[in-house]
């Protein structure tokens, strides 16, 4: 290890960032389309509220159980081998799951798929921001989080209307299924960085638990993962739940919906690119900025979500739900790029890992089950589910002061591992 990095920037990191984000984007489209067919998938098959949701949930954990083994072996194995092999299993399950014919048939394949995307976005932010030097990753992360409102949107806008008009809820998995596999394949002949060993302070070579245990004692870095679990508490409530509801209180079809859905996730158009611009522009005026500035804009979320949940997505309430879609993704560029400065360059995909094993785990993973728990608890229907998203709204809040308080500790945590750097592969 160096200290200055070989071959960032240039024609190899554009790549890199451009097949991660249109894997990233189809990630989010196979992990949304669930969401739009829910409501038909759940008639068809005669599940309840939480058995749907328990679908969506066990997705999620097996997410959550496998984040922190996949991460590390993105970080000793090959970032790009990794995330193709990744890319090309989620898209053969997603096939699979359009072949459901039971509740254990849509559960089983779809548990698969969250096997093949769990180390993901922890390989390909690890590898695009070795690829950037670290006045430039709060832009590309926020390129790379335009991935998950375009994914979102195309999930359910797409999702939607291939169910209607092309075969029913089954068709768009086999449809979104392609794609996949041709970004996988294509990641495995890009230029990818050398794995770093970590080591301790007697040159011992650190193992997956101890590589792992390190990064607790960074104190900015644990408000961060705490924080961001609450936050994706609400966000995966919604993603999840937000079609059901409108096809409950406004009874439409699952395309309408979609639709709807859709243009509220594509508002994170602004949102992504915004929140990586201006996490870099409050860092440069303030060492803090890149942590106030998700702290910030998770408050307001959860200020405008709230009453748009109680206005029921109408009229006033759609547009406070459209200022929610650019403050939910405006969170993440910022938490993405701090998850990176403040670790050692053998920990970049591990960092992401824990940090995916907090949303999953901790927060998001639970939320589809719980949301469809106190659905069914209050009778369901549309009130029912209407209540229970307000519930989960509060993560959001609480997360947004975790960052406030993980900001006091961030520069220093930067000033420690800024020397460190990564040489690219010959």
């Amino acid at each position: 290890m160096r200290n200055r990095t070989f071959g960032q920037g240039g024609l190899n990191a554009h790549l890199v960032l451009l097949v991660c984000t249109l894997l990233f984007m189809i990630n989010y489209m196979d992990r949304q389309v669930l969401s739009v067919v829910m409501e038909p998938m759940k008639l068809d098959l005669g599940l309840t509220d939480s058995q749907a949701g328990a679908i969506q949930t066990v997705f999620l954990m097996s997410m959550a159980v496998i984040t922190i083994p996949a991460a590390y072996l993105v970080d000793r194995w090959s970032r790009r081998k990794t995330i193709g092999l990744m890319a090309v299993w989620w898209s053969i399950f997603t096939f699979v799951t359009g072949l459901g014919r039971s509740f254990w048939g849509v559960l089983l394949p779809r548990t698969m798929v969250g096997v093949g995307e769990t180390g993901f976005s922890a390989g390909g932010i690890a590898w695009i921001s070795s690829s950037y030097p670290i006045e430039k990753r709060g832009r590309v992360m926020g390129i790379f989080y335009l991935a998950i409102p375009l994914g979102s949107a195309l999930g359910v806008i797409l999702g939607g209307y291939i169910s209607v008009h092309f075969g029913g809820w089954r068709t768009p998995f086999l449809w979104f299924a392609l794609p996949g596999v041709i970004l996988g394949v294509t990641a495995f002949f890009l230029k990818d960085y050398k794995t770093v060993q970590e080591v301790d302070d007697t040159g011992r070579r650190l193992g997956f638990v101890r590589s792992a245990g390190a990064l607790f004692r960074i104190p900015s870095l644990v408000y961060l993962y705490f924080g961001v679990s609450l936050v994706n508490l609400t966000t995966f409530s919604i993603l999840t739940w937000l079609p059901a509801y409108l096809m409950r209180a406004r009874g439409i079809a699952e395309d309408k919906a979609g639709l709807s859905v859709g243009i509220i996730a594509l508002m994170a158009l602004v949102g992504a690119p915004l929140g990586g611009y201006l996490g870099d522009v409050w860092m440069r005026r303030n060492p803090r900025g890149r942590m106030y500035l998700p702290a910030t804009a998770a408050l307001v979320a959860t200020f405008v979500l709230v009453p748009a949940l109680f206005l029921k997505i109408q009229g006033l309430g759609y547009l406070l739900a459209l200022i929610w879609g650019v403050s939910a993704v405006l969170v993440l560029p910022p938490l993405a790029s701090a998850s990176q400065d403040v670790v050692s360059p053998g920990l970049k995909g591990t960092s992401i890992g824990v940090y995916n094993l907090f949303v999953f785990l901790l927060g998001g993973g639970w939320a589809p089950w719980l949301v469809g728990k106190i659905s069914d608890l209050l009778g369901g229907g549309a009130q029912g589910l209407q209540i229970a998203l307000i519930i989960c709204s509060v993560g959001g809040l609480i997360g947004g002061v975790l960052f406030l308080i993980g900001a006091r500790h961030y520069p220093a945590d930067v000033e420690r591992v800024q020397h460190l750097e990564l040489e690219l592969e010959k």
